[in-house]
Formats: C-alpha cells, structure tokens, sequence
C-alpha cells in the first residue's frame, strides 16, 4: 500500500507520496510513486501512483518510452495538447497494462493487478490541472467542491486535509498541512512509509518550484510530528471533563 496526495491551489499545485512498498511486513522496499516530465516555458507534469508495482511500471515505463520517441510512439504526454488529453492517455494506458494481464491468464488474480494514479500538471496558456485516474482508466477533476485527491491508504490522513484545507493558502502552508497528514497516516499503518518525495508547482513556472526527498531524519518533519502529537495531547486535556451523575439509573 502507500499514500499520495494532489492538492490544488490557486497558486498552482502540491504532491506528496511515500515510498513504501510491501508483500507482507517481512519485505518492505523503497521505491519512487511520483514521476516528473518538464519542457521548459511550456508544460510540466506529474504522475503519482498506487496499486500494483508491476502495473505502475509498466504504465510509467510506456509513457518513458513514448517521450523518448514522440515521433514513432505516439501520443505522448509531451505532445497531448490539453491536460484533459493527458489525462485521457495515461488513463488508456493503464486500462490496457491491467487487461493485457488479465487475457494472459492472471484474470483470476482479482485486484491485485489494479493500480490508481493521480496526474496534475499545467500547459502553457491553460489553467494547472489535477486528475484522478481509475483502473478502469476513467478519472474525475479536482474542482472547487473535491480540491484535492487521495490514493492508497487514504482514510488516516483524510481528516487532518479537510479540516486544515484551504484553496488561497500559501504553498508553505499547503507543505505543513500534508506533513500532518502523512505523519498521521505513518502512526496508524505500517504499509506506509518515509522517505517521502515533495513537489510544488508554481502557476505559469513550468518548472519545479520546489522538489525534495524527506528522509525520516529531516528535522522539520521530526518537528511537525512531535508537535502535532503534543498539540492534539494539550487540546484533548482543554477539553470538559466527563461527569459521572452519582445516583442516577
């Protein structure tokens, strides 16, 4: 399992994802879930996967080859003209890498062939765009009602985005705001894991703002999780106290 995180924001977009990939708790691997593809003064996009290993790579690996070859493979995520096609392609593609398993024998492996994957990214002229891709190679749109997506082990860190959320707010705050919730998502589930890997794309900058590995030694995230503990023990004390009401029943 893993955890990635898409947020929009009117400045542009936010990424997060762990690394942890496991077959059981006595083989865990570190392996990279977020790719990146930049033409300067262009386009940049990322793609963030979860699911099956096999299927991601393979998935990730066509779209490698397409790019190195735009000419003789089309279409490529690098030539696609909209966002929406972007989205349209790898959505094509993973609905065919998890099919071509399933004809070559493997259908009675049920999910575990399956994979999900968020894309966002920005083309010059056109608004930054994040996308929400299904095995089935469907996928929705972030928008103002669902400004952020999910993949993996999603229901830990949940709570912490909704609440803290906000579409203007800046992009060290939108950073802070994912720590909490992947710290909170790492407390309850062994499947997900540190390093992480952080992307912050800039309207109109078609190029990294900001790109990082946080290593389960960096201090900032050893601040953020011992702070986020002692925040949530203080603000559980503040609260009233329970009364039992003596002699009544």
């Amino acid at each position: 399992m893993t955890y990635c995180v898409g947020m929009i924001l009117d400045k542009g977009l936010v990424m997060m994802s762990d690394t942890r990939t496991n077959s059981g708790v006595d083989n865990i691997s570190v392996f990279r879930k977020m790719h990146h593809w930049s033409v300067p003064g262009e386009r940049q996009i990322t793609i963030m996967t979860a699911g099956n290993l096999a299927t991601t790579q393979a998935v990730i690996s066509q779209l490698e080859e397409r790019n190195k070859a735009p000419s003789d493979r089309r279409p490529s995520i690098l030539e696609a003209p909209t966002m929406f096609q972007v989205a349209t392609l790898v959505g094509n593609l993973l609905r065919n890498v998890i099919e071509g398993r399933q004809d070559n024998g493997m259908r009675s492996e049920g999910p575990r062939f399956t994979a999900s994957m968020i894309v966002a990214g920005q083309i010059q002229d056109m608004e930054p765009r994040l996308f929400m891709i299904y095995p089935e190679g469907n996928f929705i749109e972030a928008s103002f009602d669902t400004p952020f997506f999910q993949i993996g082990e999603t229901k830990y860190g949940r709570p912490i985005l909704l609440r803290g959320y906000d579409r203007s707010m800046s992009f060290e705050d939108a950073v802070k705001l994912l720590m909490v919730s992947f710290d909170s998502t790492v407390a309850a589930n062994l499947s997900v894991g540190l390093p992480f890997d952080l992307l912050v794309m800039e309207r109109d900058r078609f190029e990294p703002l900001h790109q990082r590995r946080i290593l389960a030694s960096d201090p900032y995230f050893k601040s953020i999780s011992s702070s986020w503990s002692e925040a949530l023990r203080q603000a559980f004390h503040s609260l009233p106290d329970y009364k039992f009401d003596i002699g009544v029943g």
